[in-house]
């Protein structure tokens, strides 16, 4: 819900026309950002309140040949696998008849020397590492329905072939900040008046799809903490009646993009949406085609596969 492959090249068509640092708020599967190619002139800075999405990201960036390595250990690809990763991610003892299961489950289907790493794994009952945590929470996005973490998909994937697109998204994160941090405290952190802070939140009254809870409070802090920004800001919302009166005053423009969720059973089918801003949206375009910079640029030169959607 909410992201935004489908509508980037309008963020980017209605983004400020300059600025020197670019902040992404509620960065989520980054899909804005993985479409741009960096700017060494621009400072950016990645940011989203789920540990588990930004250690996800900052393995990849610092430690990817370790993260290729966990990924490429273990790979069932089956239920049975879903739920012990599940399981991993949540700090759930591996215990009593769990444990006796999951042994015998990787003893089938290892070689010797793989399961008694497993083995030793499953008997310490200890945190996971980073790294761990990183591969066991991208195996359960490719392997969950929806990329939702809730619901194994049952469709095949082996993550394996997804390693050229992370070495990609490392790459393209080398020089990119990135915070784990409640959207206030990044905000007051990183505005200036050169900042260009483009936010995504959680939609509203859609709440329930994300795995950190955003209730109605913070969408009226959202808009009290952007109200006293010095730099140009962006908010992309599902458009209701709430949030337009929310962010009365402000330039509102309206949009729709395809609608991923309801593709399978209503192809074509799109989804309403509103692009908030402090500035004019226009002004790109005022300044004309010449103004080359890192959005424009993104647009020009083709899209970069994403790395972790």
């Amino acid at each position: 819900m909410g992201g935004k492959k489908a509508l980037r090249n309008t963020v980017y068509e209605l983004s400020p026309a300059s600025f020197e640092r670019y902040i992404e708020v509620f960065g989520g599967g980054g899909w804005v950002l993985f479409g741009i190619p960096p700017d060494p002139k621009v400072m950016e800075v990645y940011n989203d309140f789920n540990s588990d999405l930004t250690n996800l990201y900052a393995c990849v960036k610092n430690h990817t040949m370790e993260f290729l390595r966990q990924l490429g250990f273990l790979p069932l690809n089956g239920r049975d696998e879903f739920l012990v990763l599940r399981r991993f991610l949540e700090g759930q003892e591996f215990a009593g008849t769990f444990l006796a299961q999951e042994l015998e489950l990787a003893m089938h289907n290892l070689p010797p020397l793989e399961f008694e790493e497993l083995r030793s794994l499953l008997l310490e009952r200890a945190a996971p590492g980073d790294v761990q945590r990183a591969a066991a929470f991208y195996k359960v996005i490719r392997y969950s329905y929806g990329s939702g973490c809730t619901s194994f998909g049952c469709q095949p994937f082996d993550v394996r072939k997804t390693f050229h697109l992370i070495w990609q998204a490392a790459d393209r994160l080398a020089n990119t900040v990135i915070e784990n941090k409640d959207f206030e405290a990044l905000i007051r952190q990183y505005d200036r008046e050169n900042a260009f802070l483009y936010c995504d939140p959680p939609y509203f009254m859609t709440e329930d799809y994300y795995e950190v809870e955003f209730p109605r409070q913070d969408h009226v802090r959202l808009r009290e903490t952007l109200a006293g920004c010095q730099g140009k800001w962006m908010v992309s919302y599902n458009d209701c009646d709430y949030i337009r009166g929310l962010y009365e005053g402000c330039h509102i423009t309206a949009v729709s993009r395809i609608n991923n969720l309801a593709q399978r059973y209503d192809r074509g089918c799109e989804f309403p949406e509103v692009i908030i801003t402090n500035y004019d949206p226009q002004e790109r375009k005022k300044w004309g085609p010449q103004q080359m910079d890192l959005f424009s640029a993104g647009l020009l030169g083709g899209e970069t596969e994403d790395g972790g959607d």
